[in-house]
């Protein structure tokens, strides 16, 4: 993971509230952008799109 290339939204406000995701080959790698050296969420790529269409679709709308 060390050397992945991580990647912040363009839509990042820029205060550093925000995740990063970087490609694994075989799946997405997710972080807090405030805690770098933190936790990563490991997730398959089929894991990854069924997410993203998640929020698409709103599925995930009011929860914060």
């Amino acid at each position: 993971m060390g050397r992945a290339q991580w990647f912040t939204s363009s839509h990042s406000n820029g205060a550093g509230e925000c995740v990063e995701v970087a490609d694994a080959g075989d799946g997405v790698l997710t972080r807090d952008s405030k805690q770098r050296p933190g936790p990563v969420l490991v997730s398959s790529a089929e894991g990854w799109q069924a997410f993203i269409a998640g929020v698409v679709r709103g599925d995930l709308a009011g929860t914060e």
